[in-house]
């Protein structure tokens, strides 16, 4: 199905259908805390706020004004979006939908008595907690980096001020200078993201810098639409990218940001520009509030978005361990739907629906070429399924991969609706 912003829009209720029922005339507004103002959070908060019609108080814990975000961050390196077409603010969802935007983060959750510690010490008391953090990066991960070092060798993993260091870092390469990529290892946020990266980089070298070379250490032997970027890369920027893998030593990686260098199974290699997309894990808070486990990420339970450590605390998004969906923005705002009806249900007693989900990630790898892959997926009890997927294919004709990105752009819009109001 083509999607435009009025036809994402339009397929959003089969997720998030909900009877609402008023509340009890004289009694307290149930109080729902969701940490997180992202696609998963926003969205969360906006679907109680909205379908509930008043009757459960919500609070959104985010310390920012401005949202960017990290779908659609590349083709701003890219250089076919500008920074501002990211950036996208909370002002519906307190205006709109009396949503209170507690601008702090949040410190601190105690599960037993219900409340959530803000960094100046204010608490939050509620009823049903949602924790949407989205990633942060395994320490260590990367020998020789670490976040002090995100100012020389970016991460850009969460959009704003790193996406903004890493283009201006790209487009002041010198003449015939050496781009590296260090990616990330299973699982992570965006699965086609960094290859995304690797063609919106190429991209900006042929037109400024087309001696410069792309060097991606990648530890994983496969990776999101392979066939199709590979394909893509050899059409577009033929002996431009050279991917190193695990079987060429990419799973023992050494940076040292202060000399730009990369060690590559002992074999040092100097370098103009360093991206390094370490490994990552469920945003702090979740540990903090207990609900992770050893992976790093949240397990929760496929036909709500529960946790499975605490039935009133909710975690979807980058940060949760469901199965089969990928850590993306679409997947976010498909499970804050299920989770956002099934926390009315708990606490007005309105109707709640059998849990569907689905995403669809594009990615465009030249001018007017993009593709997609996708799924829709049912809750089982043991995970989130897969039921019906897709992908785009090598050899499709320019006027589909054309409109693959039109359809892309159409996603944005009414997502970026959906989510902000």
């Amino acid at each position: 199905m083509k999607l435009n912003r009025r036809g994402f829009i339009g397929t959003l209720a089969a997720s998030g259908a909900v009877l609402s029922a008023p509340a009890v005339l004289g009694q307290a507004k149930p109080r729902v805390v969701v940490i997180g103002g992202g696609a998963g959070g926003a969205t969360c908060a906006r679907y109680i706020a909205k379908d509930s019609d008043g009757a459960i108080d919500v609070t959104l814990v985010e310390p920012a004004d401005i949202y960017y975000t990290c779908f659609f961050s590349n083709l701003y390196i890219g250089g076919f979006r500008d920074f501002d077409s990211l950036a996208h603010r909370y002002d519906k969802l307190t205006g709109e939908y009396g949503i209170t935007h507690a601008r702090a983060m949040a410190s601190g959750v105690d599960r037993d008595a219900m409340k959530v510690t803000l960094e100046g010490g204010e608490t939050l008391a509620y009823d049903r907690l949602v924790i949407a953090p989205g990633i942060d990066f395994v320490d260590g991960s990367v020998p020789g980096w670490d976040l002090s070092k995100a100012e020389i060798m970016p991460h850009a993993y969460k959009a704003g001020p790193q996406t903004q260091l890493l283009k201006a870092q790209v487009e002041a390469m010198p003449e015939g200078g050496t781009f590296c990529m260090v990616a990330p290892p299973n699982p992570y946020r965006c699965p086609p993201g960094p290859y995304e990266r690797i063609s919106m980089v190429a991209h900006v070298l042929k037109e400024r810098n087309p001696t410069a070379k792309i060097l991606l250490v990648d530890p994983k032997d496969k990776y999101s639409k392979q066939g199709l970027f590979e394909e893509g890369w050899q059409k577009h920027y033929s002996g431009m990218i050279d991917r190193i893998g695990p079987d060429f030593g990419a799973a023992n990686v050494e940076v040292r940001p202060n000399a730009m260098e990369v060690v590559i199974d002992g074999e040092v290699e100097k370098v103009d520009v360093c991206n390094v997309i370490p490994a990552q894990k469920a945003g702090l808070i979740a540990a903090a509030a207990g609900v992770t486990d050893d992976t790093g990420w949240a397990p929760v339970n496929p036909h709500s978005m529960a946790t499975r450590a605490d039935p009133n605390v909710y975690v979807m998004g980058d940060a949760s361990a469901q199965g089969d969906m990928p850590k993306s923005g679409f997947s976010a705002n498909s499970q804050a739907k299920v989770a956002a009806m099934n926390i009315r249900s708990e606490l007005t007693g309105s109707k709640a629906f059998p849990a569907k989900y689905s995403n669809t990630c594009w990615s465009l790898i030249d001018t007017d070429d993009g593709v997609k892959v996708g799924a829709s997926y049912e809750a089982t009890d043991e995970k989130i399924a897969s039921v019906d997927s897709f992908v785009s294919q090598t050899g499709e004709d320019a006027d589909l991969r054309k409109a693959t990105y039109e359809e892309s752009l159409g996603w944005y819009a009414g997502i970026t609706a959906d989510i902000f109001g």
